[in-house]
């Protein structure tokens, strides 16, 4: 899977002033990202709000994405929940095309044992069409996948490729890099987070903060990659402010202030989540106009 290494785009999903998809920006969003020199996109992951829109307007989505693509980067789609006979009928009834993988987070809001972890996952490797990336991001699922789990399903399921890790802990992320299956990958979930973890022996990143500077982000990542890692650490503290006050008032409430800023999207957001307040936004503006 050396199309899973560097860096991939948690994509937004651009709404209208009244919730609806807005579709031209969505079409300027994949292209902003294409040219920025991404790797890879990922749509319908916990950045694209996947969780308030429906069944349809998930499919309408992807078949955009798809379409403005063209074939040019791969397409990892987001599939998971915690209700595991769910996701798999999902992925029983998954149209393929255009897909590269689909990443699929841990069950949230259950808090299952790392033996239902595993077994969730084991599940999914049975009806997945697609490589599989898990997804432990325990600061919105309340539970953790251990490193222990996560060498366990490398091990015992081919299809089960890579893992996106957002746990904090980078001595977690070291003993799954030290004990992993050739070929397995490590990707940071957590932008900041994505130099030590590349320096430890991780396989890039699927960014928030891409979104917005996709061109700047990328080149971090590659100097990473090739060992640069005096020109990625001046790269990283260019960026270091920006990527803290993105997240400063939520995910993707800050990214898409950024995209705004911009000119890419508006920054309409679905309930629960609102928009950034006045002062990060000028915060937020400042320093993205100049980076």
């Amino acid at each position: 899977m050396e199309e899973l290494k560097g860096t991939g785009v948690a994509m937004v999903t651009p709404f209208n002033a009244d919730g609806s998809i807005n579709f031209e920006h969505l079409e300027a969003l994949t292209n902003h990202l294409i040219d920025g020199g991404v790797e890879y996109l990922v749509v319908m992951g916990t950045t694209g709000e996947s969780v308030t829109l429906s069944k349809q307007e998930k499919e309408e989505v992807l078949d955009c994405v798809v379409r403005v693509n063209d074939g040019r980067l791969p397409i990892i789609l987001g599939v998971g929940g915690n209700n595991t006979a769910e996701v798999c009928a999902q992925l029983n009834n998954l149209d393929k095309t255009g897909l590269t993988a689909i990443l699929s987070v841990s069950p949230s809001y259950n808090k299952p044992t790392q033996e239902g972890i595993y077994q969730h996952y084991a599940a999914i490797s049975d009806c997945s069409p697609l490589p599989i990336i898990l997804y432990n991001v325990p600061g919105r699922t309340s539970s953790n996948i251990s490193a222990e789990t996560t060498l366990r399903l490398a091990n015992d399921f081919e299809n089960i490729v890579a893992v996106k890790e957002a746990s904090g802990s980078l001595e977690q992320c070291m003993r799954i890099i030290r004990d992993k299956p050739e070929g397995f990958l490590i990707i940071s979930g957590d932008d900041n987070f994505s130099l030590p973890l590349i320096a430890s022996g991780g396989d890039g990143v699927i960014s928030v903060v891409a979104n917005a500077l996709p061109r700047q982000y990328s080149d971090l990542i590659r100097a990473s990659l090739s060992g640069d890692f005096e020109t990625a650490r001046v790269l990283q503290y260019r960026l270091f402010d920006i990527v803290n006050l993105l997240f400063a008032e939520g995910n993707p409430a800050g990214v898409k202030c950024a995209l705004h800023e911009l000119g890419v999207c508006e920054e309409n957001l679905r309930l629960p989540l609102v928009q950034v307040s006045e002062k990060l936004r000028s915060e937020l503006s400042e320093l993205v106009r100049n980076v």
